[in-house]
């Protein structure tokens, strides 16, 4: 070894703060609201390379909604926007409650991140299908999903659908366009872009939606993912929620030196977006376009959303001990359901009394579905699936084995 070069070394990336830090966000590009170019549905994507290093906003810090991505929803779709996001976070407090009290063994709640499965929910069409991770509760919210349903297989209760076989939060429905959720990360990326293949092989004309966040674009499936959907241009929209955390590791060590997660597209030939999470209309409108572009038959698109895990990763971890307390709080696209809320006052059609009232609506309406979920059962008590389901939906003839086993468990 030649003394003057010295022994070889690693970089491992560390996070802007930690805890006792006092976080300061001022480092970050946040583009003005307006600012970023919205381009044609066929534009060759290396005219707009640069939109995987911007941020698409809409809502200004006045809550004015400006530039060329504004103006796709009426005031009765932001005012259904904004109930849906007030619903799911509603939802949520009752969820973590409810497991603290040990009704259920596990909650992730989607606390900050509520703009981007309400308001992508909104931009699909009947018979499209998301391919989700754990925090896309919104796009079931947007799509009608009862909220007993939801509460049910959280409880895994004798009316959970997936008859208690799935992790809390794991929801599943064909009808509503959403897939099982899978604990084993990535694998669902590749899956929305086989079944987007499937697709177009059948001469249908509903897309797929896969989801990931950052943490797990670091698997290869990510990866896999990308080269399948830029090979064949299936008609897919790649979604990438980067709200800034993994499990406790920080959003650099997956991204590597990229510079954003959105950027990886290029090296694939994908057009390439970001967009600010915490902006509902800029969210729908972002969805909006990939969505188009996957039913023109132009192939797949890939969106960074931007945003902040408010919330710790899972009722599991405890976020304090890897970022500050602050952090959240100096976070600096603000909360989505106060940034929606401001657009809606500041044009007339809501107001600080309206959003009260709806508040406690929307409260009622949570808690009338955990009553009639409770009912059936909880973790702790009520009627539980039977034994017998351990059995079915795997084989559409059921095996000697298994059916020998069945009989010795008493079904």
């Amino acid at each position: 070894m030649n003394e003057a070069e010295g022994p070889l070394s690693l970089t491992v990336p560390e996070p802007e703060f930690r805890p006792g830090d006092k976080p300061d966000f001022s480092w970050v590009a946040v583009d003005k609201a307006g600012a970023v170019r919205r381009p044609a549905y066929d534009e060759d994507p290396r005219d707009f390379r640069d939109l995987a290093f911007s941020i698409i906003r809409v809502l200004n810090r006045d809550g004015e909604a400006v530039g060329p991505w504004a103006g796709l929803l009426s005031d009765d779709e932001l005012k259904k926007g904004l109930m849906d996001m007030m619903t799911l976070r509603a939802y949520d407090a009752r969820m973590m409650t409810a497991q603290r009290q040990g009704k259920c063994s596990f909650y992730m709640q989607n606390l900050g991140e509520e703009a981007i499965g309400c308001a992508f929910g909104r931009a699909l069409e009947p018979g499209d299908m998301n391919f989700p991770t754990y925090r896309q509760a919104g796009l079931l919210i947007a799509a009608d999903y009862p909220l007993t349903s939801m509460m049910n297989q959280v409880y895994s209760n004798d009316g959970d659908s997936a008859r208690g076989r799935q992790l809390p939060v794991f929801y599943s429905s064909k009808e509503h366009g959403f897939f099982s959720v899978s604990g084993n990360l990535a694998t669902q990326y590749v899956q929305a872009v086989g079944w987007a293949m499937a697709s177009a092989i059948s001469g249908d004309s509903r897309i797929a939606a896969g989801w990931i966040g950052d943490g797990s674009t670091a698997e290869s499936d990510f990866h896999a993912a990308l080269v399948f959907a830029s090979t064949y241009k299936a008609p897919v929209v790649l979604n990438v929620v980067n709200n800034q955390w993994a499990i406790s590791t920080f959003q650099g060590i997956a991204r590597g030196g990229s510079g954003t997660l959105a950027a990886r597209g290029h090296g694939f030939g994908i057009p390439s977006l970001r967009v600010d999470g915490n902006d509902f209309i800029a969210v729908h409108a972002v969805a909006k376009w990939a969505v188009e572009r996957a039913r023109r038959n132009l192939g797949p698109t890939l969106v960074e959303y931007v945003t902040y895990r408010a919330g710790g990763h899972s009722t599991s971890d405890d976020p304090s001990a890897y970022r500050p307390k602050e952090e959240s709080a100096a976070w600096p696209l603000g909360d989505p359901v106060l940034r929606l809320k401001a657009h809606l006052i500041a044009k007339g059609v809501w107001s600080e009394e309206r959003h009260v009232q709806a508040e406690a609506e929307v409260m009622d309406a949570v808690i009338a579905a955990q009553k009639e979920s409770e009912a059936i059962g909880t973790l702790q008590s009520g009627r539980l699936p039977s034994q017998r389901d351990l059995f079915e939906d795997v084989f559409e003839t059921m095996p000697p084995h298994l059916l020998r086993q069945r009989h010795q468990s008493g079904y």
